[in-house]
């Protein structure tokens, strides 16, 4: 048998949240996760929006790339 261990050079993960703190908390565990596998985040983008009720929904996509 052949194992072959290929490391994940990039990885992009999306996340959403109905308020921000929120959002931050489970960026911030995902960092943590990912690092273990050394992978840092190199750029995200996020976004927010109201719907017709007035309640805010926030979006975000983080993308992490393997650390040289």
């Amino acid at each position: 048998m052949n194992l072959n261990f290929d490391l994940f050079e990039d990885k992009i993960e999306f996340f959403e949240a109905t308020n921000l703190k929120t959002l931050e908390q489970k960026i911030a565990a995902q960092i943590e996760t990912n690092r273990a596998i050394m992978l840092h985040v190199q750029s995200v983008s996020h976004q927010m929006h109201v719907n017709e009720n007035g309640q805010a929904y926030f979006t975000a996509a983080v993308h992490f790339k393997l650390k040289k």
